[in-house]
């Protein structure tokens, strides 16, 4: 449970830092009215969003363990096509949104040594040094992640220990001289607020910062387990809770008419002699709370190349750790994300300003998906169902809307946000209309031409053991374009066949083969099943295959040439790859053509089809095949006769 509270609830432990300031700057004139409505909200989004949504309810949508929008899609999908739409803008509006997590978070705290009187005129919000250290600490976060989490992972449970002890004895001090705060916890006091108030509905952008760490604590259930993530919350809800009531009780107790302008309740609840050493914790655990999101960004990536909702990059495993991985393209692309929206906003007041609006979306994303993951897979009753989902749905939408002001002050993501969402829907849409004009054929057909081919002679070899990667789910099936690969281009002679097939299973680390001799020795099929957090190292795999039948006596390798057959030689293994080029000879509509045109674009910036599955170049042969979805059929030419050329006739004769 300790090391749950490092992966899990680091963005959403560090909201304290500034939740409560943002509800004072944006509720105008400070009042027991204000503080006690705001505490009150708090406390109920809280318990309604991130205590009955996600802890109790969406927890239970565990893929075999794991958890994110794409594991929950995964459970889902059969249930309708259309549900890819909702996983795909939830995952982009995720990543986009959270890059303005580590800012945040990271420049809250360092704006805490303004209460430092040696500090106070040189640590000003906004100017050029908090911005040096922020970017700073950001490029070293970003950098050290090749390196892996496992050294650092092995304090953040204790860092965030710590930190959470430290919000709960803050809060329990300063509630101790002011107990009456614990009536905000009343929701009549939350209602008033929104109806009294001038501003009262648009403050629960403000409200909606202290639940924004939800999300990612579904994403992360895979590091730690329900169990451990629902009874450390316990903990975890208690001591924000103290916090903010804390906060509240030292407003309360100011001398009225106080201007709150600049003034962080955080901080100022820290005894004076406490505050280097708070602003150190709170500075190590927004730290946690980036690696956090750094980590799940990771994940998500990944599981959308597993399920074709991204393209083919680049994926390390930095460690040994199960589910550890770096992705490089996508570090990068964060960290420069966050430090230009560090120099974009400058202050935590400003980045507070535009935070939230797409994490709105990708909570309404999750509540589709979890409608259909209540009613189908779980089977509750509809009555029940309806409930949840009206509730979910009203107090969603209405953060929602409470956020859509914001979109003016974050035109800045506007761009990040499309550019994820629409490289996702073109890669998915374009990989269904690429499958939708493969063709099938039955290998037993061509099982004489095959056998036919491998014992012609006087067609030079190509390869001792030739390798296709298949998309045929059916194992009595191959696609057309391979057999037309091996007999019409150059004659592809082999003495064996091999067809390889890759399965990516709902579950996340399934690894299973099984063998189909179709033709004994002479045609072979290989079905991997893998799971969508498996990397397929389709060498690595076939090797360890290969091995496998030999040690069974099912093949055998020793190479077939005379010269090298004497000495025990092995065979030599050749892969075939074909990938696809859009053909000049199509002819389709507006939108096809382009979902198709964008997706090549994209494929030229990512991995090759050899790297993606981890094929040697040097055993690797690609071939291009030309992608004809419609092709143009109503050209007609007529031919004219040279007059010129029938004169010359005319004479000949």
């Amino acid at each position: 449970m300790i090391v749950t509270l490092g992966i899990i609830f680091g963005d959403i432990g560090t909201s304290p830092l500034y939740v409560f300031q943002t509800l004072l700057v944006e509720g105008g004139k400070v009042n027991t009215a204000l503080v006690l409505g705001s505490i009150s909200c708090i406390f109920w989004t809280l318990t309604l969003q991130t205590t009955f949504k996600y802890i109790v309810i969406t927890l239970q949508a565990d893929n075999k363990g794991e958890g994110g929008i794409f594991s929950l899609y995964a459970l889902v999908r059969r249930y309708g096509k259309w549900l890819a739409i909702p996983a795909i803008i939830g995952a982009g509006t995720l990543l986009a949104d959270g890059i303005i997590t580590p800012p945040i978070s990271v420049t809250s705290a360092i704006e805490g040594l303004n209460l430092v009187p040696a500090f106070s005129t040189v640590i000003v919000p906004g100017n050029n040094l908090i911005l040096i250290i922020v970017i700073t600490i950001i490029l070293l976060l970003f950098f050290f992640q090749q390196f892996g989490t496992k050294v650092v992972g092995s304090a953040f449970g204790p860092v965030m220990l710590m930190w959470f002890i430290m919000l709960g004895v803050l809060g329990t001090m300063q509630v101790a001289h002011f107990p009456s705060i614990f009536k905000a916890l009343n929701p009549y006091y939350g209602a008033r607020l929104l109806m009294d108030h001038p501003k009262g509905f648009w403050l629960l952008g403000a409200v909606f910062l202290c639940t924004t760490g939800a999300e990612a604590l579904y994403s992360d259930l895979g590091h730690c387990g329900r169990r451990n993530i629902q009874v450390s919350w316990i903990f975890v809800k208690t001591t924000l809770i103290l916090n903010y009531l804390g906060q509240g009780a030292w407003v309360l107790s100011q001398a009225p008419g106080k201007d709150f302008t600049g003034v962080n309740p955080f901080f100022e609840i820290v005894p004076h002699t406490f505050l280097l050493p708070a602003i150190a914790l709170a500075t190590l655990a927004t730290i946690i709370a980036s690696q956090a999101l750094i980590s799940g960004s990771f994940t998500l990536i990944s599981e959308a190349v597993s399920m074709n909702f991204w393209p083919r990059i680049t994926i390390k495993y930095p460690s040994n750790i199960r589910g550890q991985i770096y992705i490089p393209s996508i570090n990068w692309m964060l960290c420069i994300g966050c430090i230009l929206v560090s120099l974009y906003f400058r202050t935590s007041a400003a980045m507070t300003a535009a935070y939230g609006f797409s994490i709105t979306i990708a909570m309404l994303s999750t509540t589709i998906l979890m409608y259909y993951f209540m009613r189908y897979v779980k089977h509750w009753p509809v009555w029940l169902v309806t409930i949840i989902l009206c509730l979910f749905v009203t107090v969603e939408f209405s953060f929602f809307v409470a956020n859509a002001v914001k979109i003016l002050k974050r035109l800045f993501f506007v761009g990040f946000e499309v550019g994820l969402i629409f490289t996702m829907y073109t890669w998915f849409r374009a990989r269904k209309i690429n499958n939708r004009f493969l063709n099938f054929i039955d290998i037993k057909e061509k099982l004489p031409l095959l056998n036919a081919l491998s014992n012609d002679t006087t067609v030079n070899k190509y390869a001792t053991h030739l390798i296709y990667l298949t998309k045929a789910n059916n194992s009595k099936q191959i696609e057309e374009k391979i057999m037309y690969s091996i007999m019409s281009r150059r004659p592809k002679r082999a003495d064996t066949y091999w067809f390889v097939h890759i399965e990516r299973t709902d579950e996340p680390y399934t690894m299973e083969y099984t063998v189909d001799q179709i033709e004994p020795g002479k045609v072979i099929r290989i079905e991997f099943r893998l799971g969508f957090r498996i990397q397929p190292r389709v060498n690595v795999l076939f090797r360890k295959v290969v091995e496998d039948m030999v040690e069974r006596g099912e093949i055998d390798i020793t190479s077939n040439y005379p010269s090298l057959k004497q000495h025990k030689m092995a065979a030599d293994f050749r892969f075939v790859i074909m990938e696809k080029f859009l053909s000049y000879n199509n002819l389709f509509s507006v939108s096809e053509g382009f979902i198709l045109n964008s997706y090549f674009a994209i494929k030229k910036l990512a991995q090759s089809e050899a790297k993606a599955f981890g094929l040697d170049t040097s055993e690797t042969r690609v071939e291009k095949i030309p992608l004809v979805v419609k092709p143009v059929n109503n050209i007609h030419i007529k031919r004219v006769d040279d007059p010129v050329n029938n004169l010359v006739a005319e004479f000949a004769d």
